[in-house]
């Protein structure tokens, strides 16, 4: 949000000019207006050098980011260049996969400097390296070097790839990465038993399992002070044999620490089960790390999960990866057992997640946790969970109500659950709060289409121009046709188009019309000489029709002198309502409402 703000502040100022100053995490707030054609290929190459991370992946900023530097360099198809490879930089991250084998090699270069890479683009990576039209040569002649060389691209190997890789190569590489394990921090170590389990299971792998000739260890017993070289130096059979189930409750910390293949935790997993064959105690629930991954979601119903301490030590990253259908068995068992969600722990449970509970499930979560929760992206969540949400997001924040800008921060996450009425309470809260419009997008559209322009304005704030760029937006499309176009025009002065056109003007229709109402204040003078009906002449402006009509009724306050002569009429003050037809008239009725002197009889 502060970089943000900066980048409005010196566009605003007209400082963004000279950017070479600024570091490359602010240039990727900067709105494409603020970036010259004549040097917007410098902009996009430092720009690129900042943390992609800080707009979030798939968000509007970061698409606009990538398409804008693609218009700059004059990319057109797939294909990318070395030079354009250059100023691109770590935005090739969010190209298409088909982007990647058919572009220049150098592309690999890029895809370096990527944190992570999708399933589609791995496969598009394995891919490209097949054809050995890279520097790195054919996978075939890859050796510990090349592997190294690779950089964090050995993370997206497959197992077509590594079977082409020399089993010699493939183990001086897993050697090395195990050897590097003890001195690397908890991200790093990650990385490495991902790549530890990807190479154990590539075909011919370097661990031959031997047959079992005796159900004994051949060898010295394993103990506490030889567990951790014995995990890589024996067989899986003689690992197995050769560790006892209480040296490895007695030591399982030191053992997880180890860069342990999924084939050693499953001998492992074995061995804790044998060791507690009524259910494992709950103390011993948070020293499962990575092994508590590998139990079904039927092993997790048995657990007994009674406190937040040990739900929390379960969930923690550090164990790896959960699937999502063992974290909903693992919450369910928790709040069955009258566990109660936390701020810090939904935070480990993070929204995706939330949103797989069940309503009960989510009706049951304390308001105060919301408040403590951090940002929690409940996009995934269906409407009526984004509702419930959001009903405790207001539970939590009420006491923030009457400051628009706090309250605003902490309720953003939830508003895809609020109604109408809410946000046109924000919208008129009498301080821009200035909605980014990847928050707007994520608006129940049924509540955006209650809202007004001026709501929509008051809403956006500062980010009012960019609601233009998301003008194909179903739900934005849905509004726009909804608002009157005049309004859009007026209003908001963005350019957006199709909305509702205006109301037709006064003047009546070509064809014969079936009538015409028409309400006049009318002076009708009264005929010098005797009449057997009112001659009316209206001050109204009333249509002519195109043909003639078949009666008019003429509505008017009308002030009538008395004629010099007496008249069969004594009073004339019509309230009539004009017909038309396709007929001539045949006839005209005028009543009276004005009170007119009576002439004397002569």
């Amino acid at each position: 949000a502060q970089l943000s703000c900066l980048a409005r502040l010196l566009a605003a100022k007209n400082l963004t000019a000279d950017f070479s100053g600024f570091p490359p995490d602010l240039l990727l707030f900067f709105h494409p207006s603020a970036v010259r054609a004549g040097t917007c290929r410098e902009f996009y190459a430092r720009a690129s050098r900042g943390n992609l991370d800080l707009l979030p992946r798939g968000s509007f900023r970061r698409t606009r980011l990538l398409r804008e530097a693609l218009s700059c360099l004059g990319v057109r198809g797939s294909r990318l260049e070395p030079q354009q490879l250059g100023s691109l930089g770590a935005l090739v991250c969010d190209l298409e996969p088909g982007t990647i084998p058919a572009s220049d090699p150098a592309v690999l270069e890029n895809l370096r400097l990527c944190p992570a890479l999708s399933g589609a683009q791995q496969d598009a990576l394995n891919a490209l390296l097949l054809t050995g039209d890279t520097a790195y040569g054919d996978p075939s002649g890859w050796d510990l070097q090349t592997l190294q060389d690779l950089g964090p691209l050995v993370l997206a190997l497959n197992q077509t790839t590594l079977s082409l890789v020399a089993e010699a190569a493939r183990e001086d590489f897993r050697r090395s990465v195990a050897a590097a394990y003890s001195s690397q921090g908890h991200s790093q170590r990650e990385k490495s038993l991902i790549l530890l389990r990807t190479f154990a299971a590539a075909p011919a792998a370097s661990h031959p399992r031997l047959e079992r000739g005796a159900d004994s260890c051949r060898s010295e017993p394993i103990t506490a002070s030889s567990i951790a070289a014995s995990l890589f130096s024996l067989t899986l059979e003689q690992l197995d044999l050769c560790l006892s189930n209480d040296v490895l409750i007695e030591n399982l910390e030191t053992v997880l620490e180890q860069p342990i293949t999924s084939e050693i935790s499953q001998i492992l997993k074995k061995k804790v089960d044998q060791f507690f064959p009524s259910g494992i105690p709950e103390e011993q629930l948070k020293r499962l790390g990575v092994l508590s991954r590998l139990y079904t979601e039927q092993e997790i119903s048995q657990w007994s999960v009674t406190s937040s301490a040990t739900l929390s030590a379960l969930l923690s990253t550090s164990g790896g990866q959960w699937k999502d259908s063992q974290v909903q068995q693992l919450l369910s068992r928790y709040l069955a057992l009258g566990g109660s969600l936390t701020g810090p722990l939904l935070q480990e449970i993070g929204g995706e997640r939330l949103c797989n509970l069940r309503e009960e499930q989510i009706q049951q979560i304390p308001a105060a946790a919301i408040a403590t929760a951090g940002q929690l992206n409940i996009s995934p969540c269906s409407q009526t969970k984004k509702e419930q949400l959001y009903g405790k997001a207001r539970e939590a924040f009420a006491s923030l109500a009457s400051i628009p800008g706090p309250y605003y921060c902490g309720i953003r996450p939830y508003l895809g659950g609020a109604p109408a009425e809410d946000l046109k309470d924000l919208a008129n809260a009498g301080v821009a709060i200035n909605m980014d419009v990847d928050t707007f997008l994520t608006l129940n559209p049924k509540e955006l289409q209650k809202l007004s322009v001026t709501d929509v304005k008051n809403l956006l704030g500062e980010n009012l121009p960019e609601l233009k760029e998301l003008e194909n937006e179903p739900s934005v499309v849905s509004w726009v046709q909804s608002q009157s176009q005049r309004e859009l025009d007026c209003v908001l002065g963005i350019g957006l188009q199709g909305g509702l056109p205006d109301p037709t003007g006064t003047a009546g229709p070509a064809g014969p019309a079936t009538s015409a109402s028409v309400t006049s204040t009318a002076t009708v003078p009264t005929s010098a000489r005797p009449t057997t009906s009112a001659s009316v002449t209206s001050m109204a402006t009333v249509p002519t029709p195109a043909r003639p009509t078949t009666s008019a009724s003429v509505t008017s306050t009308a002030t009538v002198p008395t004629p010099a002569r007496p008249t069969t009429s004594a009073s004339v003050t019509s309230m009539a309502t004009v017909s038309t037809s396709p007929h001539p008239t045949t006839s005209a009725s005028v009543t009276s409402l004005a009170t007119t002197p009576v002439p004397t009889t002569v």
